[in-house]
């Protein structure tokens, strides 16, 4: 497995809001070395597997702090809209950075808890930026980096445990829980549960906590690049187990979360120079639910 990217749906305009990111990332923190780790790397477009959409940004692959992203032009869905259960949390090393990156990000969005000192930070803001995605922004006195947050309705525990032994069969890198609090009496959460924790998948570290008041939403979910049609086989019937399964190689497991397990052949097929091998392999893609290299393999050798 290579890696896990955090993919964002957009109804349209993912260039503005991409443009939007790497610029507000690199200003705030231009800096620190991590600000030449901000940048778009790759764009591609619809072609004549989607004719109405030909020549229409489909995807661009973008980098914040080297945190790697996806984000897609996908178009409206029902459902597939923003809210703060799947969150960024963004540590930063100075004051300075929190300010100039809160102003940039809020700019047009919703401030659900304002700048200030807490009691848990001596800077921090949660806030919905302009396209809908939340961001925490956290003074942490350590090199800046961007952990995906996931809100859970008091399933937290049990959905890090599934992740981590699910990840680590596969002997991959480090997949484990790393820290985990829990709500005490009298605090602002339902007791035992979890109030706040990191844990690792693939070397990625992620943060969660309990009580959500949202559900989890398709418009924002993680890529998984598999190396091989085994590690798509395993991880899909695994994380399908309870969930319910998509187009596309699309599923939201039991716990809400909504994840895309996609062999890494299939980018490669569907970059093609030859754009009638890529379409026939796009076309074949757009028939599955879960994904079948050899089906990709047998559409682009096709004669």
């Amino acid at each position: 497995m290579k890696n896990i990217n955090p993919f964002l749906w957009f109804d349209d305009g993912v260039e503005e809001a991409v443009n939007f990111y790497v610029s507000s990332f690199a200003s705030a923190f231009e800096t620190s070395r991590k600000e030449k780790e901000t940048n778009i790397s790759a764009t591609s477009r619809y072609g004549d597997a989607m004719p109405h959409l030909k020549g229409k940004v489909m995807t661009v692959n973008f980098k914040l702090l080297g945190e790697e992203f996806i984000a897609l032009n996908g178009g409206p869905v029902k459902d597939f809209t923003f809210n703060p259960s799947f969150s960024f949390f963004v540590s930063c090393k100075t004051e300075d950075e929190v300010n100039k990156l809160f102003k940039k990000i809020s700019d047009g969005g919703e401030i659900r808890m304002p700048l200030d000192k807490y009691p848990f930070s001596e800077r921090f803001a949660w806030l919905d930026d302009k396209y809908g995605i939340s961001w925490q922004i956290n003074l942490s006195g350590d090199a800046p980096k961007i952990n995906p947050f996931l809100w859970f309705d008091n399933k937290a525990e049990e959905a890090m445990n599934y992740y981590t032994s699910l990840f680590s069969s596969l002997g991959n890198k480090s997949s484990e829980i790393k820290k985990l609090s829990r709500f005490g009496v009298n605090e602002n959460g339902p007791m035992g549960k979890v109030q706040h924790a990191v844990f690792s998948l693939n070397g990625q570290e992620y943060m969660a906590m309990d009580s959500s008041p949202f559900k989890f939403s398709p418009a924002a979910s993680l890529f998984i690049n598999c190396d091989t049609q085994k590690e798509v086989d395993i991880l899909w019937d695994k994380l399908l187990d309870g969930g319910n399964p998509m187009q596309c190689g699309w599923l939201t497991d039991k716990f809400g979360v909504t994840w895309q397990v996609v062999p890494t052949i299939l980018m490669k097929l569907m970059s093609d120079q030859d754009k009638k091998k890529a379409t026939r392999v796009m076309q074949e893609m757009m028939k599955m639910v879960k994904i079948e290299s050899n089906d990709l393999i047998k559409a682009y050798e096709e004669v």
